[in-house]
């Protein structure tokens, strides 16, 4: 990987973890220790990170996720569903991305593909103003942003300023996060006007897909989504329930278990 492309991609994790090691970046990437932590210390000069014994922690606002969500980050599920739904996009697609952590998680996995630009590269569709600014500096990513109203508590656009320019655009597909999930009363969330959102978004996009940690699983939030007839598929980590999976898929849900 090129340097500029792995500077950039050490930005996407601090976005989606909130922190990084060296042994972990030597793993992901492949470039030395001693390379490594000249990459932390160069965006540590550009003031985009802090470093640490070892690592480094976000810094900057625009790669920082909401504070609601940092108590509940599973980030190793969040990372592995995150791979799986990144595979599934191909260069060329036009991608919607709901708000939350686990979609976070998937735009930083997407931007970290070495593929996309010599494939003509992505576009990707976005209500959420923090995924929006980590794919910003993507050459090989054309970011679109919805407008409307700034939920503060989620960093999501809300509104029907979003539903207008939803309702202009097609998508391939659509990968969204959820706060809950039950074969009865299907995907949910804990804000109506982020489920309806989420609801015209899946329902723009020929393969809609839920992105959520095997926590939400059984759960019912507030305000409902949809089931399986607008999400046929459920991807998840592999530590769900086996009687709340069999459950989902008997409502009609295609689960998807990642390692």
């Amino acid at each position: 990987m090129k340097r500029a492309a792995r500077l950039n991609a050490i930005l996407d994790l601090l976005a989606s973890d909130g922190e990084v090691t060296v042994d972990d970046l030597v793993d992901r990437f492949g470039a030395s220790a001693a390379t490594t932590r000249r990459d932390l210390d160069s965006l540590a000069e550009q003031r985009l990170l802090t470093r640490t014994h070892g690592g480094a922690v976000a810094h900057s606002v625009a790669y920082e996720l909401p504070v609601r969500y940092k108590s509940h980050l599973r980030t190793q599920q969040k990372q592995s569903i995150a791979r799986a739904a990144a595979a599934l996009v191909s260069p060329g697609m036009v991608v919607g991305l709901s708000g939350g952590t686990t979609t976070t998680a998937i735009a930083a996995a997407l931007a970290a593909r070495d593929d996309l630009e010599s494939g003509g590269g992505i576009t990707i569709v976005t209500n959420a103003v923090n995924i929006a600014a980590q794919l910003a500096t993507r050459p090989e990513i054309k970011v679109v942003v919805t407008g409307g109203v700034i939920h503060a508590r989620s960093y999501e656009l809300v509104g029907p300023f979003v539903e207008q320019l939803l309702r202009g655009v097609r998508l391939d597909m659509a990968f969204i996060g959820v706060n809950g999930v039950d074969a009865e009363a299907g995907a949910t969330t804990q804000d109506e006007r982020e489920a309806a959102v989420n609801r015209m978004m899946a329902e723009r996009s020929r393969r809609a897909v839920i992105v959520t940690d095997s926590s939400k699983l059984g759960r019912v939030a507030f305000a409902a989504v949809g089931g399986a007839e607008l999400f046929p598929e459920l991807l998840t980590d592999d530590g769900a329930d086996a009687a709340i999976i069999a459950d989902l898929r008997a409502a009609g849900f295609e689960v998807v278990t990642t390692d």
